[in-house]
């Protein structure tokens, strides 16, 4: 029998394996020793389902397939290297050859891991793989408790609404049933399963959630990292001791219409997925992966002061930029203090209809006059910023003339038929004619243009996939996305002087894989500044917060509290400023130059923040919405009152209770502040909201 803990923190693993059953892998270093007859009530630590071999115990889990039960350990070895430490586990199944390597992957200094399963074909029979399981976590019940006591958090996400978290009871009618299983003598066969599809990652749902313990806050979240299709799911199982489990996929045969030929010798790799174990509940486990997530980063450096972005799409130009309604905003955003100028979509559009002529990325020939846009573009640079483009470089236009000169091999196909979508065209990134078309388009950008930032959006999703070259659409998706990750890459090496903003018709791509390649995400579409507070409280449970593109757009037509409400919330995140600036009086920019101001030590106090929500995760229309932003020097709390007729508020501020704290206004400090009383027993902040109407405010809390 193999059994030991491995991981550094409070939280170790327990790998465990008998001669009888497959690799486990525990959460709670304390579980019980597993007697063998009991081995296979527990799902395997990897589960591969194969035509022709299937379930052990059918149903539609990913657990319990007939090769997870027969693999068997075969040894593992420890690596160190470059501030990481990993476990590489591998076992084989003598049925079919099939040798499975799990890698287990910490951050020094960090409590969430990170895994992965790569498995190869040794026998001398092809296997149509199915699907395969990044890993199956057993032990939530030995961390986490009973079931009864655990809420499910997950987030509902699509265009313009993003971000929003809700809980789930696990003993509730929306939960697990108990079918009282010892009467059965069997397994229960539902599941409580998400799962995103296509290449909008979070165009449904987050591909992060958690569980928590609502009594002891004992908690696990987790994350699948992939850029396209993705799966995970909670079952149930048949001993109370080991009352749950946890599978972590990529895509699959039955969700994703994705399977893969394996044959002798070739290999699959699954994608990543990461999870931490924590107490604090769900917060103390976003904390953990927010460590983990900064640590995965790219290792790129031309944002590191993450400097302030004007772009003039939101709430301004909407997609019609000209010489004549760029330049004052130009000038306005320079006197506001923004860094770098983003011109959007409809620069390259001759015809007043941008969206299906994307493709050539060719400026314009009526929209900037004798300029021209390279004229525009030196025009930012004499304001003192640096110029740059929308590109969405994934699609063609239907329009564009791209859309025939390009080779067929470098679209998607499906059933030999061209994939479109909303007038748009889908490049394939396994082609390598598809690759060469955007190393000339940024070659022309970068270094005849001199664009040094790209908002770099993707407002269409392809379905299935495409399935030229593949067993399945699914097999060509992955290949799609995994292919556009490595090219990101190697246009970062080439030019590392660039800033790549992700954005995909707002957040709907707002994965582990994009936000590690790409500097900032924009977390949203969102016109209505009212609407936006609980999208960019929600945007830390996915990013770090310096990560997160809050739109900040005044209008001349607002009131001050209007203005200093939007302000408050791009601040909240990285402040991302637009809208008709140009149009401001002077009181009015005196507000937008005072967040300006501070954002530099706001956004240098949220690299090295935690996030945490003193009013809880916020509902959609929730009347006060809060978003902390905490290290241990300072908390920055953020809190917008959309209710007119609100008198008070309380914040939750656990990391100070017991503490004398002093609360000061350090956006906006020209209007009215909101008086506060501190209760150092419950560590709960009063904020007077008397008259306060709708209105924003950053406050800062120290100890005394």
């Amino acid at each position: 029998m193999t059994d030991f803990t491995w991981g550094a923190g409070a939280f170790p693993l327990r790998v465990i394996a008998t001669d009888s059953g497959p690799v486990l892998l525990s959460i709670n270093p304390g579980t019980d020793a597993i007697e063998p007859a009991k081995h296979r009530a527990r799902p395997a630590l990897v589960e591969v389902l194969a035509v022709g071999e299937g379930r052990g115990l059918n149903n539609m889990r990913a657990i319990r397939t007939t090769i997870g039960d027969r693999l068997r350990y075969q040894d593992h070895t420890e690596i160190d290297g470059d501030g990481v430490t990993s476990l590489v586990i591998r076992q084989r199944d003598t049925e079919t050859g099939l040798i499975a390597t799990t890698t287990i992957a910490q951050f020094d200094g960090v409590e969430a891991y990170r895994v992965h399963t790569e498995v190869t074909n040794q026998g001398d029979k092809p296997l149509v793989l199915q699907q395969v399981t990044s890993a199956t976590l057993i032990g939530l019940t030995g961390h986490l408790g009973e079931a009864a006591d655990l809420d499910l958090w997950t987030a509902r996400s699509e265009w313009c609404a993003e971000s929003r978290w809700y809980s789930t009871a696990l003993g509730g009618a929306a939960g697990f049933a108990d079918i009282n299983t010892a009467v059965h003598g069997h397994f229960a066969r539902g599941t409580i399963s998400f799962a995103g599809h296509s290449t909008w990652s979070s165009g449904e749902y987050l591909p992060v959630a958690g569980v928590e313990n609502r009594v002891t806050g004992h908690s696990l979240v987790w994350e699948v990292e992939n850029n396209g299709p993705w799966r995970w799911e909670l079952d149930t199982l048949f001993d109370p001791a080991e009352a749950l489990a946890l599978a972590l996929l990529g895509p699959t045969d039955v969700d994703h219409a994705w399977t893969t030929r394996l044959s002798p010798g070739d290999s699959f790799t699954t994608v990543p997925a990461s999870f931490a174990v924590a107490t604090g509940g769900i917060t103390g486990g976003i904390g953990a992966l927010t460590g983990h997530r900064r640590r995965s980063h790219l290792a790129v450096h031309a944002d590191l002061a993450r400097p302030l972005i004007f772009n003039d799409y939101m709430n301004a130009l909407m997609g019609d930029p000209t010489t004549e309604k760029l330049l004052p905003l130009i000038d306005a955003a320079a006197a506001s203090g923004a860094s770098y100028f983003c011109i959007d979509a409809g620069w390259y559009d001759d015809g007043g209809d941008w969206w299906p002529s994307v493709g050539a990325w060719e400026p314009s020939t009526v929209r900037f006059g004798e300029r021209g846009l390279t004229g525009v573009l030196q025009y930012i640079r004499e304001a003192g910023m640096t110029p740059g483009l929308w590109v969405e470089p994934e699609v063609v236009g239907v329009l564009s003339s791209v859309a025939t000169e390009l080779p067929d091999e470098a679209f998607m196909y499906r059933a030999g038929v061209r994939i479109v979508e909303h007038d748009r065209y889908f490049l394939d990134f396994r082609s390598a004619a598809a690759r060469d078309y955007l190393d000339g388009v940024f070659a022309r950008l970068i270094e005849q243009y001199g664009a040094r930032y790209f908002k770099w959006d993707y407002n269409v999703t392809p379905g299935s996939g495409p399935d030229t070259d593949a067993l399945s659409p699914g097999e060509g998706l992955l290949g799609h996305t995994r292919a556009h990750l490595t090219w990101v890459e190697a246009l970062r090496a080439r030019y590392p002087e660039i800033i790549l903003e992700a954005c995909s018709s707002g957040a709907q791509r707002m994965d582990a894989t994009i936000l590690a390649r790409y500097d900032l995400q924009s977390t949203t579409d969102q016109q209505d500044y009212r609407l936006y507070p609980t999208i960019a409280a929600g945007a830390p449970m996915s990013m770090p917060l310096e990560m997160a593109g809050n739109w900040a757009y005044p209008q001349s037509e607002w009131t001050d509290e209007q203005i200093a409400f939007t302000l408050v919330t791009g601040l909240s995140g990285r402040l991302y400023l637009s809208g008709n600036i140009d149009r401001l009086n002077e009181h009015q920019l005196a507000i937008v130059r005072e967040a300006t101001g501070a954002y530099p030590a706001v956004i240098a106090h949220h690299a090295q923040a935690l996030p945490a929500w003193p009013l809880g995760l916020p509902v959609w229309d929730d009347p006060q919405v809060a978003l902390a932003s905490a290290t241990d020097a300072e908390t920055l709390v953020f809190v917008w009152n959309r209710d007119v007729e609100a008198t008070s508020a309380a914040l939750s501020l656990p990391a100070h209770q017991g503490a004398d704290i002093v609360v000061d206004t350090i956006f906006p400090t020209a209007l009215t502040a909101w008086p506060t009383e501190w209760d150092a027993a419950s560590g709960s902040l009063a904020v007077d909201l008397t008259g306060a109407g709708e209105s924003a405010r950053v406050l800062r809390i120290r100890r005394a």
